[in-house]
């Protein structure tokens, strides 16, 4: 996330909107981004009801073997429709700053 936040201009440009989502609490995510200076925008979803439409459950795999989500990127047009997906089972992959921009200009 750090790596959207240092390339958000050129994400912008592209008209892309960065949005973050996860299971943790609104007050959770608020000290996140205070902490971290993020300026987009980040969504909870505790009740885990959009991961689990979007079928990205990691069941077990957080604090207290709670259920949280699997680290995915979606590119979404204006209709909503998903155009790209970057799906992983592993927490510490992320599709970079640099991969986003090049799908995006892709996608046009």
């Amino acid at each position: 996330m750090r790596g959207i936040e240092k390339n958000l201009d050129k994400i912008s440009a592209q008209g892309v909107r960065p949005v973050a989502m996860s299971v943790d609490s609104p007050e959770t995510s608020r000290n996140l981004v205070e902490q971290q200076k993020y300026t987009f925008p980040f969504l909870s979803d505790q009740n885990n009801d959009v991961i689990r439409r979007y079928d990205l459950v990691h069941k077990g795999q957080g604090e207290n073997g709670r259920d949280i989500a699997r680290p995915a990127e979606f590119l979404l047009d204006s209709s909503g429709t998903v155009r790209w997906l970057n799906l992983t089972e592993n927490y510490w992959v992320r599709a970079r700053p640099e991969d986003v921009l090049e799908v995006t200009k892709l996608l046009k």
